[in-house]
């Protein structure tokens, strides 16, 4: 059961409900994690504008689905597993490479490394070394990307904390987590 209540788009009232709609267009639904996240119109509209943000970033839509999956296995959070997996192969990925990515592996070396620095971010909390900035500069990432690969973990942790802390019911196919504890 969520922990807090679950707001509509034709509950909410102010910016919530402006932003609401506006998630509402691009989804088509209003998804469980946005209805949550409406009970601070702050937070959802730092969450959102970062989708927003990313999503004209430099980084393909697909390696931001890789990642995403990647850091919501490590941290247990089913809903962003299946909400990401199922955006992942909209943005074209396949099956295969999004249960690759959540293992945290990959036949593009370039994917693969991003993979790994998230990875370590993730299990070092951001505890890195040059070494890690070394492995992506090989396979062609540039300094603009390196910050943006961290944003993207950093709003994968946001979104993977609120949807476990705040228990929000999946409403994307389920996707087994592969470090369930």
């Amino acid at each position: 059961m969520a922990r807090v209540p679950s707001i509509s788009t034709q509950d909410a009232t102010g910016e919530a409900k402006e932003l609401l709609t506006d998630v509402t267009a691009a989804f088509g639904v209003t998804p469980a994690m946005f209805r949550a996240v409406a009970n601070s119109p702050a937070a959802l509209k730092m969450m959102w504008s970062a989708f927003g943000a990313l999503g004209g970033g430099r980084l393909p839509a697909k390696l931001g689905e890789q990642i995403a999956v990647l850091v919501a296995d490590r941290n247990n959070c089913e809903y962003c597993l299946a909400a990401h997996t199922a955006l992942g192969c909209k943005a074209g990925a396949t099956s295969a490479e999004m249960s690759q990515a959540q293992a945290g592996h990959s036949e593009d070396p370039r994917t693969a490394a991003a993979l790994a620095f998230a990875h370590a971010l993730v299990e070092q909390r951001a505890q890195v070394d040059d070494e890690d900035f070394t492995r992506l500069r090989a396979v062609g990432f540039d300094d603009e990307e390196i910050v943006e690969l961290i944003a993207h973990v950093a709003l994968n942790l946001f979104t993977n904390y609120v949807n476990v802390a705040l228990a929000v019911p999946l409403d994307f196919p389920r996707v087994r987590l592969l470090t369930a504890r």
